[in-house]
């Protein structure tokens, strides 16, 4: 049986199109958990967890990325992984690990064109920027994205929400 993480999590929601529910702030926990569980991740650990909408976070994306358009999620981590080993040290760290700002508006029209559940996409989402919140980078190259999709994937699937659920 898995080690139960020491995980806080600071919920805040910012947009009123989509009900914030306890189901799906029990859902991005489990999702957070389910990713340091995978990662072995095994110290006391804290994020912050925004909800938001369109607008918002295209002025955050505008902001700190240059990228003038609406995101799904923007992580903003607390460290700056340069190391040379082939995973982040995460094992090293304690404490605040950084800031999750999730589209709860752009999730559900993923969901709607992907064809899958809102809370599947929800899910991936909070899982995607866990990683990189432990130092994970899909963009730096291609074995970097596929990296990070097998992991991805492999989390939603301890999860029960693979591809198509």
């Amino acid at each position: 049986m898995a080690e139960k993480t020491n995980l806080k999590i600071d919920f805040e929601n910012e947009q009123e199109q989509i009900p914030v529910t306890y189901k799906l702030k029990m859902l991005i926990r489990a999702a957070a958990e389910a990713t340091l569980d995978y990662e072995q991740y095994r110290n006391p650990a804290e994020v912050s967890v925004t909800f938001t909408d369109n607008e918002k976070i295209r002025a955050l994306n505008k902001k700190f990325r240059k990228i003038d358009r609406a995101t799904d999620v923007l992580s903003f981590p607390l460290f700056d992984y340069t190391g040379e080993q082939n995973e982040p040290p995460v094992d090293e760290l304690v404490g605040m690990l950084g800031d999750i700002v999730i589209s709860l508006e752009q999730a559900k029209k993923q969901a709607d064109e992907y064809g899958h559940g809102f809370e599947r996409e929800a899910a991936f989402l909070c899982v995607h920027s866990m990683l990189h919140l432990l130092g994970y980078d899909h963009e730096t190259s291609e074995a970097d994205e596929a990296d990070m999709r097998r992991r991805q994937s492999e989390i939603l699937s301890r999860m029960g929400l693979e591809v198509g659920k």
